[in-house]
This record gives structure tokens, sequence and C-alpha cells, in this order.
């Protein structure tokens, strides 16, 4: 898949397409609450953030505003979308850009849709009411996340028999639903869910089979930007990670170029991420 068909945008997957992460929640794992002032989010300091995204190279922006750090306690439909909604708004307001918005929730996803957004970005892969029909209604690109319970108890004790093969079939399934529900095929994208109830070992397991993900025929997205798999690679903190994250990012390129299909990297560290994939493209002219 060379390009994909996001609402008025078109986003170019001929090579890898880097999503920056907006994360407007106050208590994500990485990120939480730096784009806020006195307990609110700051409109212009998120602004700044975007521009700077943007100007780093980022091809998407993702805007999150509820947290699925493990052990992330749920939050309220109108939470959400007080969090999102003037956000999104501000940023189309603002920027030409594509943007993804990150939820779960079948009323944020619609408002989304009408305020302008690109695409939709869901670690319960449409598992919630309405959110299927949502989507479907959209018209809009959906990216189906895997993920063993919830952010509130998914890492308690994650257990697989064949973790590659169990991840591939559930969002097979997945798929199939989508289908049924109106969602057309080339508007789904693969996410495996690296630390979404998984140990490191399922994570590096995962990684390393990112070629079957791509050989189902969709784009695949992967996010392990600041993840604990690479602080517990490296023995680090979040902070810390940087090097890392960049060196799995430009990794997963490698695998998924293997199969030519199309890749999504999320990521908190644009410029750098950007760089390093510059770097590794014209060493491989690929």
């Amino acid at each position: 898949m060379t390009s994909l068909i996001c609402g008025n945008k078109i986003l170019d997957l001929s090579r890898p397409a880097v999503m920056g992460i907006l994360n407007i929640t106050p208590d994500s794992f990485s990120d939480g609450g730096q784009l806020h002032t006195g307990g609110r989010i700051d409109q212009s300091k998120t602004m700044h953030a975007v521009e700077a995204m943007l100007a780093g190279g980022a091809d998407i922006i993702d805007i999150g505003g509820e947290s699925t750090r493990p052990g992330a306690s749920p939050i309220s439909v109108q939470q959400e979308l007080d969090r999102v909604m003037p956000i999104l708004n501000a940023v189309k307001q603002h920027f030409d850009c594509l943007v993804s918005v990150d939820t779960s929730t079948a009323e944020v996803m619609s408002q989304a849709a009408g305020a302008g957004a690109n695409m939709l970005n869901d670690v319960r892969a449409l598992q919630r009411d309405g959110a299927l029909q949502a989507v479907a209604a959209s018209g809009l690109p959906i990216c189906l996340m895997h993920m063993q319970n919830q952010p509130d108890s998914m890492q308690d004790n994650p257990d697989y028999k064949d973790v590659v093969g169990e991840v591939l079939a559930f969002l097979a399934q997945r798929k199939k639903d989508c289908l049924a529900a109106g969602i057309k095929a080339d508007q789904i994208i693969l996410d495996p869910g690296f630390g979404f109830g998984k140990t490191l070992e399922h994570n590096l397991t995962l990684f390393k089979a990112l070629d079957q993900f791509s050989a189902t025929g969709h784009s695949v997205l992967v996010g392990v930007s600041r993840k604990s798999m690479i602080g517990q690679m490296l023995d680090c903190e979040v902070d810390q990670r940087l090097i890392g994250s960049v060196t799995m990012a430009v990794l997963a390129a490698q695998q998924i170029a293997v199969g030519k299909g199309g890749l999504i990297l999320r990521v908190h560290d644009v410029p750098e991420t950007v760089q390093a994939l510059r770097v590794w493209r014209n060493s491989t002219n690929i």
C-alpha cells in the first residue's frame, strides 16, 4: 500500500510515515501533564508542540485524551470530549496537516470526524459500544490495536501460548467485524499493541514478526516509543529512552521494507526519528 485516503487528504506510505504523539492527558506514562498549566490543558503550549512536531517532519499528529498507560483508570465520555475537541479544532484551524484521534469512544469518533479528523486510532480495536458503526459512518481510516485485558489490568501476568498467532488471529477477527459493519479493507491499519498486555519477551517476539503483520496486506502501526520494553532492555528511565526508541523505529522500518508494506511509526521524538529514517533510506536506497 503506497497511500491511504484520509478524508480530504492523502497519506503517503511509499516510505515510513511518522505520527507525532500529542497526549493532552494529565497522566500518560511518558508525557502526561506536560501540556497542562494550572491543572488545565494549555492551548498555546499545545499549539507550539504541534508546530514543533510538524517542523520536525511529522506526517500525522495523533491527539489522545484518555491515558492508556498500565494501571490507568477510565474517564467519562464528556471528560474525553472536553479534552479532545477544543484541541482538535485548534489544530485544524492553525495547521494544514493530517490529524489522527486516539480514542475508543463512539461519540468522540463521530464528533472528531465531523470536526475534520483524518484518521481514528483505537487501542481497543472498536470493541466499545457503537465504535464500529461510528467509524463506518465516518469513512476514515482506522487503526485496530491488540490489547490483552484493559489498561488497569493488562500488565497483571499477561499470558499467551503463541503470542504472534493469537495477536494475528484477534486482528483478523476484528477485521471481519469491520468489513461486516461496512468499513473498507483498504482503510484498516493493524497495530500489534506493544506494551499492552505483554511481557518483554512477548513484545520482542512480536517485533521480530512484524513482517507477518505486513504480509496481511494492511499497513502496520508500530508504537514502541519510550515504552517499558526499551527501559527493560537498557535498564533506564523514561527520559533516557530516546536512542532506544529511535533505534527500534529504524529496525521496524527495515522489517516492513522486506514486505514493502505501509508503515506508520507513532513516536514522541519526531525530529530524531525523521533524521534516523532519512539516514537509513539514503544508505539503503529504500
